[in-house]
């Protein structure tokens, strides 16, 4: 019976510690968000490594990065809401579009960050998040892109950086569909809810930590 408790106590605690498992609004409707800015002569890239609220945050604090948006990529469901996603059914991965300078940071740069922020072993999960909507995704836009991540995985392994096999996909971008609007700078806009708090903070400063030199003053 104690065995049983702790179980269920520990179930309890990871529940409630998972980007999905918070008390979100209701979406049964298509989310209808659009950037208010539309950046002109900068480049654009996409990542899926786990909660987008977390990758969102790193790669805002990233030099040369102009904005960053959560959203939905790489399933076939149009238009998909929070809830759909969560299902694991529609094939899309919480994801982010980066929008960056090109003259301070570049693509590979991104990658980088990509790989040295999250764990690219662990199928369909991250941290406490569980699912195919939250699995790694690489994205290239054009066959330049493909063979920066390509060659970085091949270094990755060379160098033994990772004790598993790498499991991130490497994906042509396709489409990208803006999240709610409530999703947009939600660690930010809360700080104290419990899963930012417990999973994202942390993250995101294991990830200052370690990439000092690339930080925004």
């Amino acid at each position: 019976m104690k065995y049983k408790f702790i179980l269920k106590s520990l179930l309890f605690i990871l529940f409630f510690q998972s980007c999905n498992s918070q008390n979100q609004p209701i979406d049964n409707k298509s989310p209808v968000w659009e950037p208010e800015i539309t950046y002109n002569n900068l480049n654009k890239a996409y990542f899926a490594s786990g909660c987008f609220w977390c990758v969102e945050a790193i790669y805002e604090s990233i030099k040369g990065v102009k904005e960053v948006h959560s959203g939905y990529a790489g399933g076939k469901t149009k238009h998909p809401t929070y809830k759909q996603v969560g299902t694991g059914l529609t094939n899309h991965s919480e994801s982010v579009e980066i929008i960056y300078d090109e003259s301070i940071v570049n693509f590979k740069t991104l990658v980088e960050v990509f790989f040295g922020s999250h764990d690219p072993t662990t199928l369909n999960r991250q941290g406490p998040d569980y699912g195919s909507q939250y699995r790694s995704i690489a994205f290239y836009s054009n066959e330049n892109e493909k063979e920066i991540i390509e060659n970085y995985i091949i270094e990755l392994k060379k160098n033994k950086i990772f004790k598993s096999q790498i499991v991130t996909e490497v994906k042509a971008f396709k489409i990208f569909y803006y999240a709610e609007g409530y999703h947009q700078d939600y660690e930010k806009k809360n700080p104290n809810n419990p899963y930012v708090k417990a999973v994202s903070i942390p993250r995101l400063n294991r990830f200052k930590n370690k990439y000092p030199y690339l930080l925004k003053n």
